[in-house]
C-alpha cells in the first residue's frame, strides 16, 4: 500500500490557539449531540476550557524548527490548544476525558527526575533541566490517533528519545525499553482506585525507541506541557495508538525481554503490545477503519501506521500485524 507524504505546513497557516475556540466548542457539541462516538459514548460533559492551570504553563525558549519533512509536518490544520488540553486520556486523574484538566490543575511537576537504568553502561538519574540541556527542544507536528477512534494534530515540543538513550549507552543485550509513570496517589488521586494496575507502565522494542519519530515531549503549542497532557515529560510514538504514549515518566529501564504494558495487562485480547494504528485490525468492540478528528464534522479513513507507513513499516517486515497487534 502506498502512503502519500504530506506537504510541510507553513508557519503562516498555523491557527492561533484561541482564534477558533468559540466556533469549535459549538461544532464539537453539535456534532457529538448528533451522533455517538466510535465507542458508543457521548462526551460526558462539555465545559468551557480554561486557558491556564494554577501550575502555570511557561513559554519554551529557543525551540528549534527542524527541516520540514514528512516526519515532522502535516498539511492538516492543527487541533486548537483548547481541545488538546481539555479532552484527555489520563486515568491517574479521571476516567472522564473532559474531567482530567480540572482534576490535574494543581499537579506540580517540579522538581522532577527521571531514572534511566537496567542494561546500560552508564545508568544514571537525570534532572529534568539536565535533559533539556542535553537535548534542546524541537517542534514536531504529529497526528495522535487514540484507540477509541478520535484523533488530533498536535504541535509537540520535545526531543528524540534516542538522544537520552545515547547518554546511558545501552548494552547489546537490551532489546526493549520499559517506561513507568509516577506513582503518587496524593498527587494523582485516581491511583487510589482499582480501575487499572498502578503504576502505569509501557514498553517499546529497542528499534522503535531509537526511531527518529519517537520523542519525549516536554511541551505543546510552544509552551511547557500542561499537567493533563502528561507534564513534565511524556512519550510520543505517532504511529501507535495514544495509550502507548505514556505520561509523567519517572523511570526508563533497558531490558532483555518484552516488558509489561498496562492496557495489555488489563485486557490482552483488546490491547496488544505493539498497538500500531491499523485500520484492518478492529478492536473487539468497534471498528478502527475510520476516525473522528476532534473539532470536525464526520469521520475520515484511518491510515495504516497513522500515516507514517513510509517511515516505520520496515520495522515490522515479515510480521503478521493481525497477530502482533
Amino acid at each position: 500500500m502506498l502512503i502519500k507524504k504530506t506537504d510541510p505546513i507553513k508557519s503562516s497557516e498555523i491557527t492561533d490557539q484561541k482564534v477558533y475556540f468559540n466556533r469549535r466548542l459549538f461544532l464539537r457539541g453539535a456534532a457529538l449531540a448528533a451522533s455517538t462516538a466510535v465507542t458508543g459514548l457521548l462526551y460526558r460533559q462539555l465545559t468551557t476550557p480554561s486557558d491556564e492551570t494554577p501550575a502555570a504553563v511557561e513559554k519554551i525558549a529557543n525551540v528549534q524548527s527542524p527541516a520540514q519533512t514528512a516526519t515532522t509536518a502535516t498539511s492538516e490544520p492543527l487541533t486548537p490548544r483548547a481541545d488538546i488540553t481539555n479532552y484527555n486520556n489520563f486515568y491517574e486523574f479521571s476516567t472522564s476525558k473532559t474531567s482530567v484538566a480540572g482534576r490535574a490543575r494543581n499537579f506540580n511537576a517540579r522538581p522532577w527526575t527521571i531514572s534511566v537504568e537496567g542494561l546500560a553502561n552508564k545508568p544514571r538519574t537525570f534532572d529534568l533541566d539536565d535533559l533539556l540541556r542535553i537535548a534542546p527542544p524541537e517542534e514536531r507536528i504529529y497526528r495522535l490517533r487514540c484507540v477509541e477512534g478520535w484523533s488530533m494534530v498536535i504541535p509537540w515540543i520535545g526531543f528524540s528519545l534516542h538522544k537520552l538513550l545515547e547518554q546511558v549507552e545501552p548494552l547489546s543485550s537490551a532489546k526493549y525499553v520499559a517506561f513507568q509513570t509516577l506513582l503518587d496517589p496524593r498527587r494523582m488521586p485516581n491511583q487510589k482506585s482499582n480501575v487499572l494496575e498502578w503504576p502505569y507502565v509501557e514498553g517499546l522494542r529497542m528499534d522503535e525507541a531509537l526511531h527518529p519519530l519517537t520523542i519525549l515531549a516536554t511541551g505543546l503549542y510552544g509552551e511547557t506541557l500542561p499537567p493533563q497532557n502528561g507534564a513534565p515529560l511524556r512519550l510520543v510514538v505517532p504511529w501507535k495508538y495514544g495509550f502507548k504514549s505514556i505520561k509523567s515518566i519517572v523511570k526508563i529501564s533497558l531490558v532483555a525481554d518484552e516488558p509489561p504494558a498496562t492496557w495489555n495487562i488489563a485486557a490482552p485480547s483488546e490491547y496488544g503490545f505493539y498497538s500500531n494504528v491499523n485500520p484492518a485490525v478492529p478492536h473487539p468492540r468497534w471498528s478502527q477503519a475510520r476516525e473522528r478528528r476532534i473539532g470536525e464534522w464526520g469521520t475520515r479513513p484511518t491510515l495504516p501506521f497513522n500515516g507514517y507507513a513510509d517511515e516505520v513499516a520496515h520495522l515490522y517486515q515479515g510480521m503478521n500485524l493481525k497477530t502482533y497487534f
